[in-house]
C-alpha cells in the first residue's frame, strides 16, 4: 500500500510505503545482503617505532669516519631498539657509503622487529603493506566486500590501492564505504554472453 504527495503542483511525487500488518518484523537487508566488511584499521601497524640517524654519527655533521663510526656503533646500546620497527636514514646531504647501513643493519637486526631503509612515513608504509600482504584472500574468494572507507584512524590512499590489488582476482565484487553507503569499484563479469 502506498501514498503519493504532490509538492506543490511540481511533477515530482513522493512515495511512502508501510507495512500492512504492524507485528511484521524489519528485515535488516544489510545484514542479509552477504556484504563482508573489510575494516583497513585490523593491519594498521601499531607496534613501536623508532629511527637510527646516521647523521648523529657523521664528523661535523658531513663526513663518515670509517673508524669513528666503528667504535660509536660498538659502543651503542642496542637493546634500546628491542622489539621496535627502526628506520634507517641519514637525515643531511652527506655521502654515506653502502658498508655503513649494513653495518647498522647488522647490529640492529638481532634486537629490531623490522628494519627499513627511510624515514618514518616510509617505516609506517612498509609495515603497512606488509601486514595487508599477510591476508588470505582466498578468505574472500567470489564474496561481495565492501572496504570500510571512515574510521577513526587515517588510513592512506595507497592502503585502499593495495587491498584492491589482492583482492581483485578473488572477490565477486568489491566497494568502497559502508554496507548501506557503497561506491562501486570492482564487479566480476558473468560467463560469456549468449547471443
Amino acid at each position: 500500500m502506498f501514498s503519493r504527495f504532490r509538492n506543490q503542483g511540481a511533477a515530482q511525487f513522493v512515495i511512502f510505503t508501510y507495512r500492512k500488518n504492524m507485528s511484521e518484523p524489519f528485515v535488516n537487508k544489510v545484514a542479509d545482503s552477504g556484504l563482508i566488511t573489510l575494516d583497513l584499521e585490523k593491519w594498521y601497524p601499531r607496534e613501536e617505532t623508532a629511527v637510527f640517524d646516521i647523521k648523529d654519527y657523521l664528523f661535523m655533521g658531513m663526513i663518515l669516519k670509517e673508524k669513528d663510526f666503528r667504535e660509536a656503533l660498538k659502543a651503542k646500546d642496542w637493546t634500546i631498539y628491542q622489539d621496535k620497527n627502526v628506520a634507517l636514514t641519514c637525515s643531511v646531504d652527506a655521502i654515506i657509503p653502502v658498508w655503513a647501513y649494513m653495518l647498522v643493519a647488522a647490529n640492529l637486526q638481532p634486537f629490531a622487529n623490522e628494519i627499513v631503509m627511510g624515514d618514518e612515513k616510509e617505516l609506517h608504509k612498509t609495515i603497512f603493506l606488509k601486514n595487508l600482504s599477510a591476508i588470505d584472500v582466498q578468505e574472500f574468494y567470489d564474496k561481495r566486500v565492501v572496504i570500510k572507507g571512515c574510521g577513526e584512524t587515517p588510513i592512506a590512499d595507497y592502503v585502499y590501492m593495495e587491498i584492491t590489488k589482492l583482492l581483485r582476482p578473488v572477490a565477486k565484487s568489491i566497494m568502497y564505504g559502508e554496507p548501506c553507503s557503497t561506491v562501486p569499484v570492482f564487479k566480476k563479469q558473468g560467463g560469456p554472453k549468449k547471443d
